[in-house]
């Protein structure tokens, strides 16, 4: 659902409307993303023309404003490069900026910084909640780094195997993780000032997503159901239900 609409039930041209102008979306690679044959300057070019209606000169001037909106140095130049002359951090602000070329509504951020190093990274992370007050865009932050969602997100739903498993507001889920996964992934990060010998891991294996496991799918690799043998986990999927104000969790251990 996006704004009362069934994304599922429209067309190929409503689609495209929404692509973009309603929804946009910063892609984990950008220098695999961004087309290796285009300029800069053509990306703008590509965009701009089909959800702004600008003319090439138009959208030319409007991309040298974006690049100069997220912070690169000498944009009329930048226009000009190729994709692969590009640093990631630079190829990364120019993904931010055609996203964002159209004040989206929703902007989708795919792992935008797992190629960039830490400084980078939150360079990265500041222009983006910066750029999205400043147009009033909501962000969906797809990301394995618990560093960046402590930092960034307000909800978080921790996902596995496809299914949502927790979801709660970011100070709820770190203070009080309830399921078994969201609790196994706090253990297994490494944490100032208390040094372990070994950082937990959570036993097994992903499970392949076209031979699904019957019931709770982290249930193979549950440390709480092997210790409170729990049958019901092999045998029926548990409902994403509310357990405490504003906080969600899938697992029978919080079902009657």
């Amino acid at each position: 659902m996006f704004q009362g609409n069934e994304l599922l039930d429209l067309s190929d041209s409503a689609m495209d409307e929404i692509r973009g102008s309603g929804i946009a979306m910063i892609f984990q690679q950008p220098q695999m993303a961004l087309n290796p044959v285009m300029r800069v300057c053509d990306h703008f070019i590509e965009v701009l023309k089909l959800h702004a209606g600008l003319s090439n000169k138009e959208a030319r001037l409007s991309g040298i404003e974006l690049l100069e909106r997220v912070g690169i140095p000498g944009a009329k130049r930048i226009m000009r490069a190729y994709p692969h002359e590009l640093s990631g951090g630079m190829a990364q602000r120019i993904m931010i900026s055609l996203a964002l070329a159209v004040d989206p509504v929703l902007l989708i951020a795919d792992e935008p910084t797992t190629a960039l190093d830490v400084t980078i990274q939150a360079q990265i992370l500041d222009l983006l909640r910066e750029v999205c007050a400043r147009i009033d865009t909501a962000i969906i932050l797809i990301t394995h780094d618990l560093g960046v969602v402590a930092e960034i997100a307000q909800r978080v739903a921790v996902m596995y195997a496809g299914r949502i498993m927790e979801e709660a507001e970011v100070e709820k889920l770190f203070e009080q993780p309830l399921h078994p996964y969201t609790q196994g992934l706090m253990g297994s990060v490494p944490v100032l000032g208390k040094p372990k010998k070994d950082l937990d891991v959570i036993p097994g294996s992903v499970p392949n997503l076209i031979s699904r496991p019957q019931g709770c799918r982290f249930a193979p690799r549950c440390r709480a159901r092997i210790e409170q043998n729990l049958q019901i986990c092999f045998e029926e999927e548990p409902q994403l239900e509310l357990v405490h104000e504003e906080h969600k969790v899938r697992c029978w251990l919080y079902h009657e």
